[in-house]
């Protein structure tokens, strides 16, 4: 890439508040909301507009509540989204786009105030986690698509400042597994067999599937066949989410959690990965011991998970 088209696109996260020096991977938006116009709906609607395909748009209150009797919100949204041809123009080189399809927002009002905010990853973080140049310029639209859709989305929206300082993260910022599958094994029947067999491990282990996303049937469509298939796991634990938000509402950018497993033509594995929880851990500064136990927890066990099931 030319040194002047590097520097326009590096300019321009700069100026759509993608990428600047010393940023949050996290990035918190808030409207005045006092007239109760701007809703989980409406902010939607604006996405769908977008041409972004809604993955979904789930109200936690309700199991917020049911487990836990009190809340700190009188909305709080997590929100799922990704775009079908930015997906397909990434997936062609960088398989690990998975992480972030969907990617994950939060939408949040705290009791007691007239605003609304919506926390999401940056560019920067994203590309960091998926290991894409931060300058790609399929990655960069992506990105600019994103924040222009929430910046109509959210009339007169102004970027929250945060009290701490991100920390460098303790651990690989991707937890990934392979299965290899014997010579002359029909990938099918394997692909049912090991997510039969994990699905049936998710609720035991606390896990939640929030969604499924059959990527390959879009890619497909589009006349790109580098995949027999290539699957997406939203994975949510109830438990996690409430702790952390009750500190950090901006956490919903990290949950659901994407785990993707797929096989590419003429390989003879599956390989799978999530965003590990060091990411929510050194980019929202957690600190606490609650907060940290129960994430802590939560990624020992689809480590522990995946480990057992490809090790068979």
């Amino acid at each position: 890439m030319k040194a002047f088209t590097k520097g326009l696109i590096l300019s321009l996260l700069v100026s759509t508040g993608l990428l600047t020096a010393g940023t949050h991977n996290v990035q918190i938006l808030t409207a005045p909301n006092a007239d109760g116009k701007i809703t989980t709906k409406t902010i939607e609607t604006a996405f769908e507009k977008a041409g972004f395909f809604i993955n979904d748009n789930r109200d936690m209150l309700p199991p917020f509540i049911k487990n836990f009797k009190t809340v700190d919100y009188d909305v709080y949204n997590l929100f799922t989204i990704f775009k079908k041809d930015s997906v397909l123009a990434l997936a062609k080189n960088y398989p690990s786009v998975g992480l972030f399809s969907p990617m994950s927002m939060s939408i949040y009002t705290k009791k007691g105030t007239k605003t609304i905010s919506v926390s999401s990853l940056s560019v920067s973080a994203m590309a960091e986690i998926m290991g894409i140049p931060a300058d790609n310029a399929d990655l960069v639209a992506y990105g600019k698509l994103v924040q222009d859709t929430l910046t109509a989305a959210l009339p007169n929206a102004k970027v929250e400042t945060v009290a701490y300082e991100m920390k460098k993260p303790t651990g690989d910022l991707v937890s990934k597994a392979v299965l290899t599958m014997e010579e002359g094994a029909d990938w099918e029947e394997v692909k049912d067999d090991f997510q039969m067999a994990f699905e049936g491990e998710l609720p035991g282990n606390d896990f939640i599937m929030a969604g499924f996303n059959d990527l390959n049937y879009d890619f497909e469509e589009a006349k790109f066949e580098g995949y027999t298939f290539y699957d997406v796991y939203s994975i949510c634990n109830i438990s996690v989410i409430y702790i952390v938000s009750q500190k950090h509402p901006e956490a919903g950018a990290f949950a659901p959690c994407s785990l993707y497993m797929y096989n590419k033509k003429d390989t003879n594995t599956i390989e799978m990965g999530f965003p590990s929880v060091y990411n929510w851990i050194s980019s929202l500064a957690i600190e606490d011991k609650e907060s940290i136990d129960i994430l802590m927890s939560a990624q020992t066990k689809m480590e522990a998970i995946l480990k057992n099931l490809t090790s068979k």
